[in-house]
């Protein structure tokens, strides 16, 4: 697959954004732009990785990362394996490192994980001899979802550097804004992280982003919105204000959504708690990208596997 981008992918892992270089992150987005095409046509296949095995290791629940990495991999004529912790050996107390081991003995190239822990999927690079994508641990990255969350914002506005953007919410739980801050800031993105004290630490400006507790203060300037899931399973009851509170302080209302710009550009990684985080008039409206994000996910995802299995080839 042809890119504009002359840079030499040698990465075998995706583990986090972070770790990426600004050449790097553009050499995935031009490599997704090959694979996009893929889904309009009417046999919506690749022979790119036929002939390998993808394991799909979920030890957390998900519907749109875990169909979207089934998806890809059938598309690029992998065979797929959908491995999850419940109804497993996990549940007889088989280790994280033992489950892979066992997993990879069987002769698979890749293994897509996810873990409520941060650091599984280094552990797990460090463990076995195939590769591994993160597909979110813990708070610590998601990034597949930062990588398309920029492949959507590079296509709706045709760059990064440059733009306004408003993660706002949940920041503190939220493995998705750690990847898009890492992602938009080596971009040259400007990155606001919005929400309560102690959802939204002072910390994270040493990480090249602007700590705003005040939404108001910046809803009109930015030219993209990206909320963020309120993680309820993950939030003490210490550091959460009441959910009316919480949505009159940090909820894009229609009143807020009034005050945006009018180009202003909405996004979710979803699962979206409908009327808390984001009215629905906002979310199924002419401004949200949120299906574009989970439409643009296939073709990011389809990107990674092919690199990092030709980089283990290399």
């Amino acid at each position: 697959m042809a890119t504009t981008n002359q840079l030499r992918w040698t990465r075998r892992h995706l583990l986090t954004l972070e770790s990426l270089s600004a050449d790097e992150l553009r050499f995935v987005l031009d490599t997704a732009d090959s694979f996009k095409e893929v889904s309009t046509r009417s046999v919506k296949k690749v022979p790119a990785l036929r002939g390998r095995v993808v394991v799909n290791a979920f030890w957390e629940d998900s519907t749109r990362t875990r169909t979207s990495f089934e998806l890809a991999a059938q598309r690029l004529s992998a065979d797929v394996i959908d491995f999850s912790a419940r109804g497993s050996s996990v549940s007889k107390g088989e280790t994280l490192i033992d489950t892979a081991r066992n997993i990879e003995a069987m002769g698979v190239d890749v293994i897509v994980v996810r873990h409520r822990a941060a650091g599984a999927a280094e552990l797990l690079a460090r463990t076995v001899g195939c590769s591994v994508i993160n597909a979110g641990d813990g708070a610590h990255e998601h990034p597949t979802q930062g990588l398309l969350d920029l492949y959507t914002m590079r296509e709706r506005f045709g760059r990064i550097e440059g733009l306004k953007v408003a993660i706002v919410g949940d920041i503190a739980n939220s493995r998705v804004a750690r990847s898009n801050l890492w992602g938009l800031t080596k971009l040259g993105a400007k990155v606001y992280l919005v929400g309560p004290t102690t959802l939204c630490p002072r910390a994270f400006e040493q990480f090249g982003a602007t700590v705003v507790h005040d939404l108001d203060s910046i809803i009109g300037e930015v030219d993209v919105v990206n909320m963020l899931r309120v993680q309820f399973e993950r939030i003490q009851s210490s550091q959460f204000p009441s959910v009316r509170e919480f949505t009159r302080m940090y909820g894009l209302t229609w009143d807020r959504f009034q005050r945006c710009r009018k180009d202003v550009f909405v996004m979710h990684p979803g699962p979206m708690n409908r009327g808390i985080e984001i009215q629905s008039e906002i979310a199924d409206g002419p401004q949200s990208g949120i299906l574009q994000q989970v439409t643009n996910g296939l073709a990011v995802r389809m990107a990674v596997l092919y690199l990092v299995t030709q980089a283990g080839t290399a």
